[in-house]
């Protein structure tokens, strides 16, 4: 059986910045949205024999990468019942002095009222999701809420990756507009 063809070469000018950008909105830290990116292209050396070509490279990368990510929160949140004890010294001219942990809440000090408003919001984005027009809101839930890839959505909907922003934007610009309405 022959192997399927992969170019790790071309790996960083081809998928770096999209594996980026996929990164990055869903960890929030340019950081650790590059640690993961390399991860991953270092795990897609080590794993190059498994590679079936069932997939685009690009594909298959994305998959390792979820993987990555999912990972990645694993492990911090399996810090948060540990006892840490941090030390960062904010160390900018306005505050000097102050320590970090004093400035920010901490993210995963949740209440129950916490909770409810959550609750509350996933509501009001359901609720604004309905208004859309069908296709809208198809499109938006395929690649924000499901992560389907672009081109798994395009082939699927029969729409050209430009569309699919369009589409993509003017469901973000309704849903922003009817949640300003409704929520804020």
């Amino acid at each position: 059986m022959a192997q399927h063809q992969i170019d790790p070469n071309k790996w960083i000018t081809q998928y770096s910045d999209y594996l980026f950008n996929y990164t990055i909105t869903r960890v929030n830290d340019r950081v650790i949205a590059q640690d993961l990116v390399q991860e991953t292209f270092l795990a897609g050396l080590k794993s190059m024999a498994n590679f079936k070509g069932e997939s685009s490279e690009r594909t298959w990368l994305i998959a390792i990468l979820k993987r990555k990510i999912i990972d990645y929160y694993r492990k911090i949140n399996s810090k948060k019942g540990k006892a840490e004890v941090r030390v960062n010294y904010n160390s900018d001219s306005e505050n000097e002095g102050d320590w970090l942990e004093e400035q920010v809440a901490d993210p995963f000090d949740k209440t129950a009222e916490d909770t409810i408003e959550n609750s509350e919001l996933g509501d009001a984005i359901y609720n604004c999701m309905d208004k859309l027009p069908e296709k809208q809101a198809q499109v938006f839930k395929m690649k924000t809420i499901l992560n389907y890839d672009t081109e798994t959505i395009c082939n699927e909907l029969n729409i050209t990756p430009s569309n699919l922003w369009v589409i993509i934007h003017r469901a973000r610009t309704a849903l922003a507009e009817c949640m300003e309405d409704n929520w804020f």
